[in-house]
């Protein structure tokens, strides 16, 4: 029986990992063994950071929403509550870009909110006057 040779198998998988181990610094883009390593880890590392992207995202946009909300005289927390109670459904990647874009908008948000978050303190009040007496 003729014994078949897998170096073109071996060789194709060689070629694929050093093709993505180009660019990397010195033996880690040339020798196998080293590229395989450094090929693994970097794979590692990208689909860590693709999570971190996102959250690093929604904190940006935290931020520069509670940046509009204090020119406003309102709490981040308070707004978003606000906004729950008023049933509007706008995420956070929106209302930031509102807050920069047209502030207008952003400011009958914030108004809406404040008023709803007013009406039910107002509320809470009366309740609470109510089980006193």
């Amino acid at each position: 029986m003729v014994r078949i040779r897998g170096s073109v198998t071996a060789q194709k998988r060689k070629k694929r990992v050093l093709k993505k181990a180009k660019g990397q610094f010195g033996h880690r883009s040339t020798r196998y063994r080293q590229a395989k390593r450094s090929v693994m880890k970097g794979l590692t590392y990208a689909y860590r950071d693709r999570k971190v992207r996102k959250r690093e995202f929604k904190r940006l946009w935290i931020i520069r929403i509670n940046a509009a909300c204090l020119e406003s005289g309102v709490t981040y927390s308070r707004f978003i509550n606000g906004l729950k109670k008023a049933s509007v459904d706008i995420d956070r990647k929106v209302l930031s870009e509102l807050a920069i874009s047209s502030p207008a908008v952003f400011k009958k948000l914030v108004k809406l909110s404040k008023e709803l978050n007013s009406a039910k303190l107002e509320k809470k009040v009366k309740t609470t006057e109510n089980s006193k007496k």
